[in-house]
């Protein structure tokens, strides 16, 4: 029953929608939120900590890299509860309110009766203590990040776009954008999701963009993952050794898109849960000289090299391009901008039935 039950969760993603209505609005009715701190290290400072001289860094230490976690449990909840993990550039803002102030996916599952963990990952947002240093530079990126998301051409949103069409949307996009205070390391933030899990028990892993390499590594570490729903993975596809795909070359700035290579005995845990992926509109599928749709291109085809290899092995994978099943609109970026149509609704339906 739980096998199924997590099937049917991770369908209702595909449809990645809630209409909002006036009963959305209704009182939530919460058992019990907060927040904690997951995973990290602490490392320490060579000599002695002397009280008297405040200057002093000598044996004092610094605890870092560990996640920030929001979490909300429903007064009657289903058995697995969401975890929620963003990708570049954002936080756990990525599933809270929306950029034009609609409920975001942490409390359209919350309303459904699912509990929610929202994470930021070391080195991000609230977790910010880092135990690597790093410079951060004030760059002005705004339209890297609109093309890079693929919500247009700047100044212009692509046509049928579903992201809100109006400045004061996009300035609140612009402003949940926010930096790494040091180096990104998949290992370091699975290592934290994974405290997470520690925490929280079995559960469904969602991630975004940049969050999708981290996911696959802490789904390997924790048993307590029992299906990952992937939003458009853009980093780290991990393959078991010996068929570590060419690696794919590419039209941005990194110039390639390179696959990484682990053990079988890892790959296989990969093997035993549901995964699914997805990805949105304006993908092309052939080269393209536009760098941002041809980032997005190399990762759908390893995405495809990714399912292939784990259903090979005997899993369960799924890869979804939601034009190509009628579902339109949805940009990189389309999970604050997704709780337009009644999809959702209807899939959720079933399975509270």
């Amino acid at each position: 029953m739980k096998k199924i039950f997590v099937e049917a969760v991770m369908l209702l993603f595909a449809h990645a929608g809630f209409t909002q209505t006036n009963t959305d609005k209704a009182p939530l009715i919460i058992r019990e939120q907060g927040s904690f701190l997951a995973g990290g290290t602490v490392i320490k400072g060579e000599g002695t900590y002397d009280h008297l001289d405040q200057t002093n860094l000598q044996g004092q230490t610094l605890h870092g890299d560990h996640a920030y976690v929001s979490y909300q449990i429903p007064a009657v909840s289903h058995p697995y509860p969401m975890v929620f993990l963003h990708g570049a550039g954002q936080s756990g803002k990525t599933w809270e309110t929306t950029p034009d102030g609609r409920e975001g996916f942490g409390t359209l599952f919350l309303r459904r009766g699912f509990s929610t963990y929202i994470i930021d990952q070391p080195r991000r947002g609230r977790a910010g203590n880092s135990t690597v240093s790093a410079t951060i530079s004030a760059k002005p990126q705004d339209q890297y990040w609109f093309e890079k998301f693929r919500m247009g051409h700047w100044p212009n949103l692509f046509t049928g776009s579903q992201f809100p069409n109006d400045s004061a949307s996009l300035e609140q996009f612009f402003r949940q954008i926010t930096p790494n205070t040091g180096d990104y390391d998949p290992e370091v933030i699975a290592n934290a999701v994974s405290a997470v899990f520690d925490n929280a028990g079995d559960g469904i892993l969602v991630t975004h963009s940049q969050g999708g390499g981290p996911g696959w590594l802490t789904a390997i570490k924790n048993s307590h993952v029992k299906a990952v729903a992937a939003y458009e993975p853009g980093s780290d596809f991990v393959f078991p050794e010996g068929e570590v795909p060419t690696p794919i070359k590419c039209n941005d700035s990194y110039g390639v898109l390179e696959a990484k290579s682990i053990s079988a005995k890892d790959f296989k845990h990969l093997t035993l849960i549901p995964i699914i992926i997805y990805y949105g509109d304006n993908i092309p599928d052939s080269q393209s000289q536009d760098w941002a749709l041809d980032h997005w291109r190399v990762r759908v085809d390893m995405a495809k090299m990714f399912v292939d290899c784990i259903n090979r092995h005997g899993g369960k994978a799924q890869l979804v391009v939601l034009p190509k099943i009628g579902i339109r609109g949805k940009t990189m970026w389309f999970l604050p901008t997704c709780c337009r149509s009644g999809f959702m609704r209807m899939w959720l339906s079933k399975i509270i039935k």
